[in-house]
């Protein structure tokens, strides 16, 4: 069951990219949006 949701969710995530680079531009966005947050605290 986990792995099936595991699943959904990462086949959800590529197609919301169309190419490898947006997969990288999102997880570059998710990473500075967790540095702004830890630098706020």
């Amino acid at each position: 069951m986990i792995r099936l949701c595991t699943l959904c969710a990462l086949l959800a995530l590529l197609a919301g990219c169309n190419t490898i680079k947006g997969v990288g531009q999102d997880m570059q966005k998710a990473g500075e949006s967790i540095e702004n947050a830890a630098k706020k605290k």
